[in-house]
């Protein structure tokens, strides 16, 4: 409509604008597929001056919320994450969320924000959250959408693009890519995957961030070019054959009996492994061992000086493709029996 139909009033969705851009919350959206390191970039971003008075809107794939709770530091449906910044989980449609925050703002229910943060599932396709900016005029009105970032993890980052139409999209609908993890890929693997992402999406600014470290100013700052005008606007569709589970154990586990399955698991399905994330209750530990795996990748595993919620329960999510939750658990009570 916008070729058809010019103006000079116009937004980049086509909406006119009733107030100056200044004059609206910026929103960020951060994309990419499982295990790109998004937490990580959120994470960062949120612990230095300038992401001070951010919302947070997380969304998972999953039944249980390990980059959730990371993030935040209780279990209210609003809660602050430290730095005067907020996190809300998203437990209905995205519009209702955005109106409940502007309104708890508005009557000093949760501290004023100055901008948000969406940080999408990795499963998601951005363009519904883009539609529903541009359609609702209530949201046009008090937000607008500066930047959609994604990150995509170097080693694996050409693969995943050519396996998974979901990667794909995430690379296609932002002004911004950030490449994870150059540190423990290959030398040439950042190169060849900036070609691919090149060919996909010739207008993004590609950087490359270690441990989501990035210049708070490249994240702030407002794009310069507007997304495409054919993005697609359809209802995100997951692949057939992934599926999410979560293994939880109530009592201090033996990290050799754990790291022993995770290596067998690793060489039989590697491949199938999109993303491995959690928290361990390690039997000698104080606080929490974080735990991740993407595919054949091993990160190494962080203790956390404390939890991050009343539950101390050992819970790992698994989003894995033609892997069961019962596979995964017959696993790991072999693997121990056989470790005591």
């Amino acid at each position: 409509m916008l070729e058809l139909f010019p103006s000079p009033t116009a937004g980049p969705f086509g909406r006119r604008l009733k107030r100056e851009r200044g004059g609206r919350v910026p929103v960020t959206v951060v994309t990419g597929f499982l295990g790109a390191g998004k937490t990580t970039l959120v994470r960062y971003f949120l612990g230095l001056p300038e992401g001070a008075g951010t919302a947070v809107i997380i969304n998972e794939f999953g039944e249980t919320g390990i980059d959730n709770a990371l993030l935040r530091s209780s279990s209210d449906n609003v809660a602050l994450i430290g730095n005067g910044c907020l996190c809300c989980t998203v437990r209905s449609d995205l519009q209702v969320t955005l109106h409940r925050l502007v309104a708890d703002r508005e009557r000093g229910v949760i501290p004023h924000f100055a901008r948000i943060v969406i940080e999408t599932s990795g499963l998601a396709d951005p363009s519904p959250i883009l539609t529903t900016f541009a359609t609702d005029r209530a949201l046009g009105g008090e937000f607008h959408v500066q930047a959609v970032i994604a990150v995509i993890a170097a080693q694996n980052g050409v693969g995943t693009i050519q396996d998974f139409v979901e990667a794909r999209r995430q690379v296609i609908l932002a002004d911004r890519i950030v490449i994870s993890k150059s540190d423990i890929a290959d030398e040439d693997a950042p190169a060849r995957l900036t070609r691919t992402l090149r060919e996909l999406n010739p207008r993004a600014d590609i950087v490359e961030a270690v441990a989501g470290k990035l210049d708070p100013q490249w994240i702030l700052a407002e794009r310069t070019r507007a997304f495409s005008d054919g993005f697609i606007a359809d209802c995100a569709i997951h692949t057939d054959d992934i599926a999410s589970f979560t293994v939880i154990e109530d009592e201090p586990i033996a990290w050799d009996a754990f790291a022993r399955a995770m290596e067998t698991l690793i060489a039989l399905r590697g491949s199938d492994l999109l993303r491995v994330k959690g928290f361990l209750n390690v039997a000698g530990c104080v606080g929490p061992v974080v735990v991740q795996f993407v595919q054949h990748l091993a990160h190494p595993p962080v203790e956390l000086d404390r939890w991050p919620d009343f539950d101390r329960r050992s819970r790992v999510v698994f989003i894995a493709r033609n892997l069961s939750e019962r596979q995964v658990k017959d696993l790991f009570v072999a693997v121990r029996a056989l470790t005591a």
